[in-house]
């Protein structure tokens, strides 16, 4: 296998069952149950272009990853029948590659491979069924959104920070079912939940594969910018120009399918750092500017949405593969295809490559992402209709407002079940707990301001108030447990029993009597000595 210079397969590790013993269980791809999960189908009794989101199985997954990992979504878009799902299949048998070459190393902080072994691949004599569900033939496979139903958690780097990364497929386009409404729908909403966006096209990229990217990228620049009434993290004018210079989206890759544009060195061999370089100089000839004002505009929404567009192309995979009795089998593809898709794969998952997802300059975890897909499938309720620009910008800043709302209480719950949660015995006086409560909420807003950046002033604040009334409401409950700690509660009423009983007896002149009566500064009480205590309990009330 040979080595890129801008991949290194040894920074990265896969660790399907994190060491962490509170962090979720993850179930590696070896369990035969391994699936991909349906969260987004089209199409209801009502509307024939409906997206139905089921919330409970992306849950399921996310439920899956730790709480402070930031996750990564590589998803494929592209025509129907151009081979996502395959290329999605053949993720996920690197990254089980990746796991196996970790575990030979005995988990150290590297899993090279040597040019001088066998390839990866070679170990696999076919793609089998146990992926991404496809098929040869003509005929379109998938439909809706899929996403693998384990996460990978991977280390990024020496660092071992890491990174759960979700791979998913996307319905094929431009098919003779789907609607360019509904096209432009499952592209929209795949971009928006993405990372790392490859788009699938055929032999080269032609001028309307471009307009498809740039009608959808113009609505989200619009949708994901601020508007007139938005607040910056930076009131100054650094802080907001920065924050509108900030490109929507992260990374679209083009995955030219059949590329047909390699060359061979004289002596027959491969050159393939030559050909990836070959690819990258096709990209800059298609997106140079244009004097025809049309062509001009494409490019220019395209640029302006993306932080990155790349380009990578992969050769014929052999015809064998075509056919429709083609069952996966490695050994009939072709070897010059095998070794583009290997580095391609090395290409996607480097650590210099795979980010996390960001939105409005924030890493997101699991949580956070969760609540962006409800809010956008929620938008994309009908597929026939595309969302406004204004609503895209609306939701997309309440889901933001959520999250900080979420975020913000949970610091201080955590803050404050530290100092006074049910697990704590000390009892904290009323003005000690009072100024704790104050420290944490005091840290709690400042979390939510941080996060809460961008969308109307009255939409944070109205947000902003309802972590204050959470907190006020948590903090009553802290109290509350607080108080049920206190030593002397439930003893007052025997202390000062105790204490009239010692003050009062030496000033009392018993006499005896007949009556047992006895006199106390000059009044004479005809109770006996021995219920005085009830006499004092009695008095207090």
């Amino acid at each position: 296998m040979s080595d890129t210079d801008d991949t290194d397969e040894s920074a990265v590790l896969v660790e399907l069952c994190p060491p962490d013993e509170d962090a979720p269980e993850l179930v590696t791809e070896k369990d035969s149950a391994a699936r991909a999960y349906q969260i987004v189908s089209i199409g209801s009794e009502d509307d024939a272009y409906a997206f139905q989101f089921d919330a409970a199985r992306l849950q399921e997954i996310l439920d899956k990853i730790p709480a402070d990992c930031k996750v990564s979504v590589v998803s494929v878009v592209g025509a129907f029948r151009t081979g996502k799902s395959f290329l999605l299949s053949w993720f996920l048998r690197y990254l089980a590659h990746l796991q196996d070459s970790h575990d030979e190393e005995d988990n150290t902080d590297t899993a090279t491979t040597s040019d001088t072994t066998e390839p990866w691949y070679s170990k696999f004599d076919s793609l089998g069924n146990d992926g991404f569900d496809w098929k040869a033939g003509s005929e379109r496979n998938t439909t809706g959104i899929w996403m693998w139903q384990h996460p990978h958690i991977i280390k990024t780097g020496k660092s071992g920070e890491k990174l759960a990364v979700l791979l998913v497929d996307t319905q094929g386009m431009f098919d003779h079912e789907t609607t360019m409404a509904l096209t432009a729908s499952i592209f929209g909403f795949s971009t928006l939940l993405s990372s790392y966006q490859i788009y699938n096209v055929d032999k080269r990229i032609q001028e309307d594969n471009l307009q498809q990217l740039a009608l959808f990228s113009e609505y989200a620049r619009t949708a994901m910018s601020c508007d007139k009434d938005a607040v910056t993290a930076d009131d100054d004018d650094e802080g907001t120009a920065a924050n509108s210079t900030r490109k929507p989206f992260q990374q679209m890759e083009f995955l030219v399918r059949d590329w047909q544009h390699f060359e061979e060195d004289e002596d027959g061999s491969e050159d393939y750092e030559a050909m990836e370089k070959s690819m990258e100089d096709y990209l800059q000839t298609v997106i140079a500017e244009r004097d025809a004002k049309d062509l001009q505009d494409t490019r220019v929404q395209i640029t302006s949405c993306f932080e990155k567009i790349s380009c990578y192309g992969l050769s014929h995979p052999g015809f064998a593969v075509t056919k429709k009795k083609y069952a996966g089998e490695v050994g009939v593809v072709e070897e010059q295809f095998m070794h583009l898709l290997d580095r391609y794969c090395q290409r996607v998952f480097s650590p210099a490559t795979l980010q996390p997802k960001v939105i409005h300059g924030r890493e997101l975890t699991a949580a956070e992402l969760g609540t962006y897909i409800q809010t956008y499938a929620d938008l994309f309720a009908s597929g026939a209709k595309f969302p406004t620009a204004a609503t895209l910008l609306e939701a997309t800043a309440s889901a933001n407002n959520t999250n900080a709302l979420n975020m913000a209480v949970t610091n201080y719950k955590e803050t404050m079940d530290r100092i006074a949660g049910p697990r704590c015995t000390n009892y904290l006086r009323p003005d000690e707990l009072e100024e704790e409560h104050k420290r944490a909420t005091a840290e709690t807003i400042k979390v939510f301001a941080e996060i809460a950046t961008f969308g109307s002033k009255g939409s944070i604040k109205e947000a902003r108030d309802k972590v204050e009334d959470q907190v006020q409401s948590a903090y009553d409950v802290y109290d509350s447990l607080n108080k049920s700690r206190n030593p002397l509660l439930g003893l007052e009423t025997y202390v000062l029993t105790g204490h009239c009983a010692f003050t009062i007896v030496p000033f009392i002149d018993y006499f005896p009597s007949r009556s047992h009566a006895f006199t106390f500064s000059g009044t004479c009480f005809p109770w006996p000595l021995p219920l005085l205590p009830l006499y004092c309990v009695g008095s207090r009330t």
